[in-house]
């Protein structure tokens, strides 16, 4: 009996070590979670006293990046992978009067892209939300760089995930009224002569009279993650999922269910370029979540 409570235990701490070790090091050396969502690296990027929202990793797992809410407005943190040990998180886009959030790295990762208010003079209140980006230099990023016309208007633009060929899908509400403004749809647009064409509203299928940005398109465009507010909801947003059909089309979206939503805002989603891990915002909380989840919505 004794022997066979040693045994038990011997093989708990390898399946733990395992657990913690598959990534390499990579993840900010977590250990990996299983079909249930869990806290991503509580007390060091989800915190009790801060909003934690939009993340994205490098293609190695060696970056990080995540939006916080502070409470006055809202900032960019990154931590990057140094030998055997992840580096404190630092802020590293930010500014006493505009926000910045939701950062998303173009897919040959010279480019962070992200929103904010701030005006395309850089002076003055906080104006709708734009889609922006830095260029990767050689200490850090560049200053703030507007993505254009062909992209943001006079409204709302929020989110941004691309395509492994560079199509940008991101959420707008352009095409509403006033006292609507709460109505954002979905779109997808090109990247084609170092521009971004004209963007494309997805079809019904995705798109509602109800409230959907958030918008994370996997690398192959086989399906999108977004959240949406809708009667038949779970909580304050929930995230839904739709796959790409053969003849291009989009299957009717469907709530992600109990397993991912719940009476809170789930939003904020991304999937690793490994394809292993589900990432969301949750009260107030960034989340994992083993991304074979996502076969039982199929």
């Amino acid at each position: 009996m004794i022997f066979r409570q040693y045994l038990w235990i011997a093989l708990l701490l390898v399946a733990t070590d395992y657990a913690y070790s598959q990534n390499n090091g990579t993840y900010l050396k977590q250990k990996a979670p299983g079909t249930t969502p869990e806290i991503f690296a509580p007390g060091i990027i989800s915190n009790e006293d801060e909003y934690e929202f939009g993340s994205v990793f490098s293609k190695n797992a060696e970056e990080f990046f995540y939006g916080v809410d502070t409470g006055n407005r809202a900032e960019i943190r990154y931590t990057r992978k140094e030998k055997d040990s992840w580096t404190t998180p630092k802020i590293i886009v930010a500014h006493e009067v505009y926000g910045f959030n939701d950062p998303f790295l173009s897919p040959d990762e010279n480019r962070l892209y992200y929103i904010s208010n701030r005006p395309l003079n850089g002076k003055g209140e906080g104006k709708d939300y734009d889609i922006w980006y830095s260029v990767r230099e050689k200490d850090g990023w560049s200053s703030p760089i507007n993505a254009g016309p062909n992209i943001n208007t006079q409204s709302n633009e929020y989110y941004i995930s691309f395509t492994a060929e560079g199509t940008m899908y991101f959420s707008s509400n352009k095409n509403t009224t006033q006292d609507e403004g709460h109505n954002f749809d979905i779109y997808s647009a090109t990247y084609r002569n170092n521009e971004f064409q004209k963007p494309i509203k997805l079809s019904t299928a995705i798109n509602t009279k109800a409230y959907e940005a958030d918008v994370f398109v996997a690398l192959d465009e086989s399906y999108v993650i977004f959240c949406a507010t809708r009667k038949d909801g779970l909580g304050r947003g929930d995230l839904y999922i739709s796959f790409k059909q053969e003849d291009g089309s989009w299957t009717k979206a469907k709530n992600m269910g109990a397993s991912i939503n719940t009476k809170n805002h789930e939003l904020c989603p991304f999937v690793s370029n490994d394809g292993k891990y589900l990432f969301y915002t949750s009260n107030r909380d960034i989340y994992w979540v083993d991304a074979k989840i996502l076969d039982s919505y199929r």
